[in-house]
């Protein structure tokens, strides 16, 4: 006769494997890195601030564990552990956190960010490669990027209080016209407005630490009256504009094949020509909405915060005038052909990748396999995030680091070269960003254009010079805090490059 198991025998016989398990289990030799002494149960959860926690972190030394609700995670403040750790030992940190907002309800998880690494990663990087991965692959968007950014310098002229929405327009019309062939006209554009409130979710549901779910998974599965379930009302947003930026972009090429009326483009590029398996399918559609997603809001963060620089440090805007003047003739805008004559505007693009850290902590990677690094013990599965500010402000890396001085990458007889932030500001091993060339030449185009036609200056109202304030907004994409500046044209030969036909 068997005897009937019933629920709590179950439960206690679970609760007894688990104990004998933890008995057996060998502790490590070497402890994991120093951190806070956490609370039983949730550990670390009341350590780690909602608002601006790199500064926290940046307090805590080069490398320091804490955990919450048993979730075991490194941070990363010093950036020659950061190279020791995620690029050389790259296959065992190349993963991804799985995050059950971000990933399972809203669907980020499909897109290169946080897809896990494996065969579909490696052919989503080979395709972006291939069109966006190196400067010969960008050679034939040159003219693209200058005519766009040309027209920004339009738009400013005509509205300069409007600086934020023109930055999006000419940035988003950029990334557009390479990923799927579509010209976007304004900042009203559908498919640019789709992706500011899809990279908004993504922003806000990648933060670590900003949703127990994530923590906890189960949480998921609770009634949506349930006190606490807040975050089913932002999945379901998050969703709904994620499929939107990513699925009406891709129907657009192909109808437009169909008709013979399709502009080149890198969707258009790898659906031509032949059949296509709906493995590969879905690699082109997801590898296009990377690039559109990707570069966007990044870039648009970055020029920005050029803005704020030169607000407030005119003695670096004058010098990168000189130099734009020295160097073009005033019977033309600056191209992309001038970079190699233009060492301090180039000097100055990396000063704003290192003053504004566009990713504050980065993209958090995971340990595939237990490790050990510097004498620390790194378990399998733990998170590890890099605290990319800290690396940028290490005032033992970089002197005077609040400054805004782009002559710190610039080589003399009495001073090195200060380290080049491209090593850190676009991630590590095989996370880092798959974009970094067309950011980088979006970045000195804007930087070269603006300042060979405008003088931008402190706002004055009543009289009083308004000072920007220095800061970053929350999440995992950062900006510079909205502030208010005063762009003028530099001259009457200035005003007439801007009004020329691009």
């Amino acid at each position: 006769m068997t005897l009937p198991i019933n629920w709590l025998d179950a439960f206690l016989a679970v609760l007894a494997l688990f104990f004998v398990k933890k008995l057996i289990q060998k502790r490590p030799i070497h402890p994991l890195p120093p951190g806070p002494k956490g609370l039983p149960l949730v550990g670390n959860v009341l350590d780690v601030p909602s608002k601006t926690p790199w500064l926290t972190f940046a307090k805590w030394g080069d490398i320091f564990s804490i955990k919450e609700f048993g979730r075991q995670t490194i941070v990363i403040n010093s950036a020659s552990v950061a190279l020791s750790m995620l690029e050389k030992k790259s296959l065992l940190y190349s993963n991804r956190p799985h995050l059950t907002l971000a990933g399972d309800l809203v669907g980020w998880n499909q897109s290169t960010a946080f897809l896990q690494y494996g065969v579909r990663f490696r052919e989503y990087r080979k395709n972006l490669y291939r069109t966006i991965g190196s400067r010969a692959s960008l050679e034939k968007y040159q003219t693209l990027i200058e005519t766009k950014f040309h027209h920004f310098l339009r738009n400013v002229l005509n509205d300069p209080s409007d600086l934020a929405a023109h930055i999006r327009t000419a940035v988003g019309s950029i990334i557009l016209r390479i990923s799927h062939g579509y010209e976007a006209q304004n900042i009203n554009d559908p498919y640019l407005k789709v992706a500011d409130i899809a990279i908004h979710y993504f922003s806000i549901t990648t933060t670590a630490g900003a949703f127990l779910v994530d923590i906890v998974p189960l949480l998921r599965y609770l009634p949506n009256w349930f006190p606490g379930t807040g975050f089913k009302a932002i999945a379901r947003a998050g969703y709904e504009s994620l499929k939107e930026m990513t699925d009406q972009p891709h129907e657009d090429v192909k109808e437009k094949m169909k008709t013979g009326t399709a502009l080149h483009s890198f969707t258009s590029e790898l659906l031509a020509d032949r059949t296509v398996s709906a493995e590969e399918k879905h690699i082109i559609k997801w590898s296009a909405q990377t690039i559109y997603s990707g570069g966007a809001d990044t870039t648009v963060a970055a020029i920005y915060a050029f803005f704020v620089a030169m607000t407030l440090f005119p003695e670096v805007q004058k010098k990168a005038q000189a130099e734009i003047d020295s160097v073009i003739d005033n019977n033309r805008l600056p191209t992309t052909d001038d970079r190699e004559a233009l060492p301090y505007v180039n000097a100055m693009v990396s000063e704003v990748l290192r003053w504004h850290s566009l990713a504050p902590l980065g993209g958090a990677h995971v340990a595939v396999e237990d490790d050990v690094h510097d004498g620390y013990f790194i378990p399998k599965g733990s998170l590890i995030v890099p605290n990319i500010w800290k690396m940028l402000h290490d005032p033992k890396t970089y002197r005077y680091p609040a400054e805004f001085d782009p002559e710190r990458f610039i080589a003399s007889e009495d001073k090195p070269a200060e380290t080049d932030p491209r090593n850190v500001c676009f991630g590590f091993g095989r996370r880092i960003c798959p974009g970094m060339v067309l950011a980088e030449l979006s970045l000195f185009i804007s930087c070269a254009m603006v300042l060979s036609v405008f003088d931008i200056s402190k706002c004055v109202e009543d009289g009083v010079p308004i000072t920007p304030e220095v800061g970053q907004t929350e999440g995992t994409i950062s900006h510079p805090k909205p502030f208010k500046c005063s762009i003028r044209v530099r001259s009457e030969k200035a005003l007439f490059l801007i009004q020329q036909d691009a």
